[in-house]
C-alpha cells in the first residue's frame, strides 16, 4: 500500500503520536502562557525584519548586492516569525485534527524557513570572503553572484523542507519513526522517495 494513500488520513497524527510519545497530558494553561509569549516574541521579530526590509528597499544607499543578502537574510527571517506563529497555533490539541499533508506542510514551513536564514548567513559568508580574497565587488553585470547564491538558498531549503511530504517519512513504518517528529524517518534507507 502507498504511503501517499495514508496522506489525507486524519487518525495517523494520532497513531504516531501514540506510538512515539505515549498518551501524555499537558497542562492547557502552561501551555497557553508559554505559547502567547512565544507568539509575542515571534511578532517582534517579525516587525523587525519589516523595519530592515522596508529600509533596504526605500534607501537607495542600501541598493547594493549585500544589503539585497541582508534584505534576504531578513525576509527569510520574516517568514519563519510567521511559520513558527502558524506552528504555534496548529500545535496542542489541533495537532491531532491534522492530516498528515497538513502536518507536513506545518513542519516543512519551518524548516524551510529556518534554513534559508541560515544558508542566507552563509550565502553572506561567501559573498564577504569572495569580496575581500578576491576583490571582486559587484558591478551592473556581476550581479549574476547576488542571485545565484539567494536562489541557491531558497531552492536548497525548499528540498530540506519537502523531503517528508516527498516520502522521507514513516508513515508505512512505525518502528522508523522519530520521537521528536513522529512522522518523520529516523533515516532514509528503508524508505522510498518517489
Amino acid at each position: 500500500m502507498s504511503i501517499y494513500k495514508q496522506y489525507l488520513n486524519v487518525s495517523k497524527i494520532t497513531e504516531h503520536y501514540n506510538y512515539t510519545k505515549g498518551n501524555k497530558e499537558n497542562s492547557s494553561t502552561s501551555r497557553t502562557i508559554i505559547s502567547s509569549i512565544f507568539i509575542i516574541i515571534c511578532c517582534v521579530i517579525i516587525l523587525e525584519n519589516i523595519l530592515v526590509l522596508i529600509s533596504v528597499w526605500r534607501n537607495k544607499k542600501f541598493h547594493s548586492a549585500m544589503f539585497f543578502f541582508i534584505g534576504n537574510l531578513a525576509f527569510s527571517d520574516l517568514l519563519t516569525g510567521c511559520a513558527y506563529i502558524a506552528n504555534i497555533l496548529l500545535s496542542g490539541d489541533t495537532t491531532h485534527k491534522l492530516t498528515p499533508v497538513a502536518w507536513f506542510i506545518r513542519e516543512g514551513t519551518a524548516f524551510t524557513t529556518l534554513a534559508a536564514s541560515v544558508f542566507s548567513l552563509l550565502a553572506i559568508a561567501i559573498e564577504r570572503h569572495v569580496a575581500i580574497v578576491k576583490v571582486k565587488v559587484y558591478s551592473s553585470d556581476k550581479n549574476c553572484r547576488m542571485i545565484i547564491l539567494i536562489g541557491a538558498c531558497w531552492v536548497i531549503s525548499m528540498v530540506i523542507g519537502g523531503l517528508p511530504i516527498i516520502g522521507w517519512n514513516c508513515i508505512g513504518n512505525l518502528d522508523e519513526c522519530s520521537t521528536v517528529f513522529p512522522l518523520y524517518a529516523k533515516n532514509q534507507k528503508d524508505n522510498k522517495i518517489l
